[in-house]
């Protein structure tokens, strides 16, 4: 049985007087069985860290470098997020594709180095409405994925979590419906068998699409759907904590 997973992204937002204010409010009441996550911007890790010690929500950085140390001006490093306590960091990001120009192979070096440096990857994958328009979108899917999966090798596929983020569902204000989502949620799932059937069995499908706390616990009940990956919804601490205890 996979444990159903939120995650948090809070993107380029937040000052130290606001991420006190909304981890203060998360953990108040906060009550699931699903692992809670939040990736804050990396100015903040540090004070997130500390004010999430002693509970059960997690936490990790938006994006990593695939280099561990060098002449890397505003980089970051898999052994930097390691050294302060990170267990995941999110790669792929639709606007990390779409606006710094990150290719397959890209996101495919980072997800092998932090894999190597023992931290877990939560993978972003998703088409944008003109691919979906075109009915691409499972081939879309299908490539960013296996650009991983052959990348990666066998023995790198332990612990990793994969987000699928419809581009055109976020900040638009459109969601895919329940099917959509999982109709995509399971093709995920038969490409990762494909590989490895446990691997398929074990790996959390997440969906990163404009979750929030009135459609969540409808998203996830759908088989293939694991949890969700959060923006707008993730600075609301009473929203996300909706959206937790809608996941279990």
């Amino acid at each position: 049985m996979r444990q159903p997973l939120v995650a948090g992204n809070w993107k380029m937002n937040g000052s130290s007087g606001s991420v006190r204010e909304l981890i203060d409010g998360i953990l108040s009441g906060l009550e699931t069985k699903a692992e809670v996550l939040v990736f804050p911007p990396y100015l903040y890790v540090q004070q997130v860290r500390d004010l999430l010690q002693g509970s059960l929500v997690k936490f990790g950085v938006q994006n990593a470098s695939d280099k561990l140390s060098g002449a890397y001006t505003g980089e970051v490093s898999p052994l930097m997020a390691k050294d302060l306590g990170c267990e995941y960091v999110l790669i792929g990001h639709s606007e990390r594709r779409s606006i710094y120009g990150e290719t397959d192979a890209d996101v495919a070096a980072k997800f092998c180095a932090l894999v190597d440096n023992g931290l877990g990857p939560v993978l972003c994958i998703g088409e944008t409405l003109q691919e979906r328009e075109a009915g691409t979108t499972m081939s879309v899917v299908a490539e960013q994925l296996n650009t991983v999966l052959r990348t990666a090798g066998p023995e790198r596929l332990a612990n990793f979590v994969i987000a699928y983020e419809p581009v055109w569902a976020i900040g638009t204000g459109l969601t895919a419906t329940p099917g959509q989502a999982q109709e995509v949620h399971a093709y995920i799932r038969e490409l990762l068998a494909e590989n490895d059937q446990s691997m398929a069995d074990r790996t959390r499908i997440l969906y990163g699409g404009s979750m929030k706390a009135d459609n969540a616990a409808e998203l996830m009940a759908q088989a293939d759907v694991d949890g969700g990956l959060i923006g707008g919804a993730s600075l609301v601490a009473a929203d996300f904590k909706v959206i937790c205890h809608a996941a279990g």
